[in-house]
């Protein structure tokens, strides 16, 4: 995974320094082939851990896909142990973000080799083929993203409300369900009678559960259409973020947007200003 090249990690001359090169930088021939063949092999690993799913193939190819696995496992342990050796500051490396997804997408194996089902959490190396924005150079598309992340982040404090506010009436409902259906009509508890109102207010109605009554279908009712209108209130508190952070005069805290484009806080509340 891409490293920021800062100077304490990059080794003295010699050998190390050679790996670093490599394995850290797309500038040179080498570093960018090492990344392309690395970016194959996690494209294949994933596929390969998503067909070893499919039984009647798992089956009879069950030795092919225990060596394949076995082999990409190796070279990724490789480059790992490759990649703490040639840095100077080996702690950086390990306990950053991307060393840490580094460590993550070849441990499951050798877990697996105790709990077999543990192999497919593999399937997290995926995470590694973010490469692609270093390898190809597109670092300009990192800004749209954190663009997002940061609108989302300053939407948050809304969105934690929303969510409270959600969680409360959840629970309510619920709660009345159970009691109009007496318990029954799969309503044995509030707990599952939460998780209808969970299932019906996201619009994703499994069927599972379903009230009997007519005064629980008029209360499925008025679920549904409160479901419609839920889900565009985070919507609109980002996409309010969206334009905010765009614009760069309303306030985060209070709306305003009669600031100036320079103002370091909201005439009216106060805020600091992002």
């Amino acid at each position: 995974m891409k490293i920021k090249p800062e100077f304490d990690l990059i080794p003295e001359d010699g050998w190390r320094k050679r790996i670093y090169e490599i394995i850290y930088l797309s500038d040179t021939k080498a570093g960018k082939i090492f990344d392309i063949v690395l970016l194959i092999l996690i494209l294949f690993s994933t596929v390969l851990l998503m067909v070893e799913t499919i039984p009647i193939i798992r089956l009879q190819y069950y030795r092919e896909f225990y060596y394949a696995e076995f082999f990409i496992t190796l070279i990724f342990t490789i480059e790992y142990i490759l990649r703490i050796i040639c840095v100077k500051d080996r702690e950086e490396y390990i306990f950053s973000p991307l060393g840490i997804i580094d460590f993550l997408s070849i441990i499951p194996f050798y877990v697996s080799l105790f709990f077999p089902i543990w192999h497919f959490v593999a399937i997290i190396r995926v995470l590694r083929i973010l490469r692609i924005f270093r390898i190809f150079n597109l670092a300009d598309y990192m800004h749209d993203g954190r663009f997002i992340v940061s609108a989302l982040k300053y939407s948050s404090r809304k969105i934690y409300i929303f969510m409270l506010f959600m969680v409360i009436f959840i629970v309510i409902i619920g709660a009345l369900m159970y009691v109009v259906e007496g318990g029954k009509n799969g309503f044995s508890s509030i707990p599952q009678s939460v998780y209808w109102a969970v299932v019906t207010i996201t619009t994703v109605g499994y069927g599972d559960i379903s009230p009997a009554t007519p005064l629980g279908k008029l209360l499925s009712i008025v679920v549904m259409l409160c479901g419609y209108s839920i889900i565009a209130v985070p919507t609109g508190i980002v996409t309010s973020e969206f334009r905010r952070r765009k614009s760069g005069s309303s306030c985060s805290r209070c709306g305003n947007e009669d600031n100036d484009d320079n103002a370091r806080y909201c005439k009216i509340c106060g805020e600091k200003m992002v």
